[in-house]
């Protein structure tokens, strides 16, 4: 067994990033305090084809020297767009028949491993502050939520490995 060689790992250029078919999910970061979260959502998307990230509240946006440090280059291949008001985004994007759904811990939530997704869906994914969570008011506005099952002692994981997790399965669900 061999480590393989960065030139052969065949990258995408930038522009074979920006033309190349997208997986069908949106990321929306609300309030998201940590610049090095934002920098690894951007680069979890980057892997995974993601169609945009929406920046909302006091998410930083690019061009950022600590959001760079983890995005590694992919705050320049992803779409991203930052919006104020994450309800307008919510709004909007339910307008044009994305299913929204809140990862977070509540009433009725679906379990990851028993979300299902439908073919040629489109998904948007909320991701929340670092202490409080996707907002009640944002929750309310969503088609749904998604928890992450955790067994141990603490039961929150941090922003980007959520994010990580979240965003491998529904890749995995849609792709295969």
């Amino acid at each position: 067994m061999r480590k393989l060689e960065n030139n052969e790992l065949n990258r995408k250029s930038i522009v074979d990033f920006k033309e190349a078919h997208k997986t069908r999910l949106i990321i929306i970061l609300d309030d998201i305090r940590s610049l090095h979260n934002i920098g690894s959502v951007f680069r979890t998307a980057d892997a995974f084809l993601i169609e945009k990230i929406y920046l909302c509240g006091i998410t930083a946006v690019p061009p950022n020297k600590e959001i760079h440090k983890t995005a590694l280059g992919a705050t320049e291949t992803v779409a991203w767009e930052y919006q104020k008001d994450i309800q307008h985004v919510i709004e909007n994007l339910k307008k044009e028949r994305v299913s929204v759904f809140a990862i977070e811990q509540v009433e009725n939530a679906i379990s990851l491993q028993d979300f299902k997704t439908e073919k040629n869906k489109k998904y948007a994914l909320v991701f929340g502050n670092e202490v409080y969570g996707v907002s009640q008011k944002a929750i309310e506005l969503c088609n749904g939520t998604i928890v992450i099952p955790q067994l141990g002692t603490k039961h929150s994981l941090n922003i980007s490995v959520s994010a990580g997790i979240v965003v491998w399965d529904l890749f995995q669900k849609m792709n295969y």
